[in-house]
């Protein structure tokens, strides 16, 4: 399968790298989705090095890299204006360079070219030079007829023609060119001169060793830019002291001649993002995520709908790479990465999705059995006023949770979550005899209730 090619890559980058297994899943998972990702780090982190590790070994793919400062404009990050393709009666380069037959013309004049050097005393070969010279400027002036009138922007080697871009020092960028990476971002398109094209750009990597203060004013503006970024990672210097030995005795073994490198081409890249877009996300999986969404914004956490309707590719992902076609509540994690937004709500995050993801049913059986609880103690106050009423609501509540129940053990994967579903099943039933005793009802089971309805 194509994710061995992947996981194969990622590997090697991690044996480059130490402590950077984090930041090597989430740029596996940023290309896998077409997603823009964010690493936050003190410099001497390796994060550059990390990237370009990474991105070197996707073939084919046109790479942009970039160190931002305030002095970078427009013209470095997405070409500048051909000032010929002003000039009237002149044509740009970028036309020249897209026609066949000029190019074709070119190839001609230039093997005419050498071949009149290794003989100039040659009169015909001379009349052939001259010849193929006022074809092409023939071929030229037609093309300036046809295209003179259209400003044309010299972009060879620049983001708009590019598959991945790495922007280092991402929050120096100036307010000049902020409008034209918004949309880049977000959109993948440019515009120039009033003309606006897309851009086949995969993937957004950009670092930082700070987050701007969104509070003031003068650095409000770059929140736009930061929110692009749908993956965001923290690095930091290694931990472990024995990853720091192995990672300085790497370093110090003199130079080996390097062996074949695992890579992807780009059409591979393509084909592993179409695969992804074919892992099946069961409706359980976007019942947890709701449920990670409420807990999230319960405890003060931001999520915007934005986020909360986008986040299916990222589990895809995550699932493809585990050689799974069908998501799982642990493929969930990958969201640490996605649903933070300042570095001091990582540990919520985290401690959340920990929480409902890798005891999914626990959290779903304690719902249920609460609103047990409740309707039971409702009917309890309820009956001395009115008891056939109160049992007939009661009745219904709770064949409701019964129904709920018998969905969840469908779900139950291991005989400690079929345990616990049985035993909220007991803990209904239970209720369920306390009601009609209290009533002078005798007492029917759930099973034989719903099995009426």
């Amino acid at each position: 399968m194509l994710n061995v090619k992947m996981i194969k890559v990622m590997s090697e980058v991690g044996e480059e790298v130490a402590e950077r297994g984090d930041l090597i899943e989430k740029m596996a998972i940023a290309l896998l989705t077409g997603k823009n990702l964010f690493i936050l780090g003190d410099t001497g982190q390796a994060k550059s090095y990390a990237i370009n590790m990474f991105r070197e070994r996707i073939t084919g793919a046109k790479q942009f890299e970039r160190l931002l400062s305030k002095q970078t404009d427009e013209e470095q990050l997405f070409g500048r204006l051909d000032l010929g393709s002003l000039i009237p009666g002149n044509v740009a380069k970028t036309v020249l360079d897209q026609d066949e037959t000029y190019q074709f013309l070119l190839r001609r004049l230039e093997a005419a070219k050498a071949d009149y050097d290794n003989d100039p005393e040659e009169m015909g070969k001379m009349r052939f030079l001259a010849d193929l010279t006022e074809q092409m400027a023939a071929h030229r002036r037609t093309l300036a007829e046809l295209h003179g009138s259209d400003p044309q922007v010299i972009t060879t080697g620049k983001i708009p023609e590019s598959h991945i871009v790495f922007m280092d020092e991402i929050f120096k960028a100036n307010d000049g060119i902020l409008n034209a990476l918004l949309t880049a971002l977000n959109e993948r398109k440019y515009t120039n001169e009033g003309y606006t094209a897309d851009i086949p750009v995969i993937s957004f990597f950009a670092a930082s060793n700070e987050i701007p203060n969104f509070s003031d004013p003068a650095e409000s503006i770059l929140r736009p830019l930061y929110d692009r970024f749908e993956l965001k990672v923290v690095t930091r210097y290694v931990q472990e002291k024995q990853a720091r030995l192995d990672m300085l005795a790497q370093k110090q073994r003199p130079a080996q001649a390097g062996g074949t490198k695992a890579c992807i081409t780009l059409d591979e890249l393509y084909a592993m993002q179409e695969e992804v877009r074919n892992v099946v996300v069961p409706y359980s999986i976007n019942e947890l995520m709701d449920n990670i969404l409420c807990e999230l914004r319960r405890r003060g956490i931001h999520v915007s709908d934005r986020k909360y309707f986008g986040y299916a590719p990222l589990v895809q992902a995550r699932a493809w790479l585990s050689s799974c076609d069908e998501v799982k509540p642990c493929d969930l994690l990958i969201l640490r990465a996605y649903l933070w937004t300042t570095p001091e709500e990582m540990e919520t995050v985290e401690t959340v999705i920990r929480e409902i993801c890798e005891n999914p049913l626990g959290d779903r059986i304690r719902e249920i059995h609460g609103m047990g609880a409740e309707a039971f103690e409702e009917f309890q106050n309820d009956a001395p006023a009115n008891k056939g009423r109160a049992l007939t609501k009661f009745r219904s509540e709770f064949i409701t949770l019964y129904n709920q129940v018998t969905a969840l053990s469908r779900d139950a994967q291991s005989d400690r979550d079929r345990e616990a579903v049985q035993g909220l099943l007991d803990d209904l039933e239970d209720m369920s005899r306390q009601a009609h005793n209290a009533v002078g009802f005798t007492h029917t089971p759930l099973s034989e209730i719903a099995a009426l309805q």
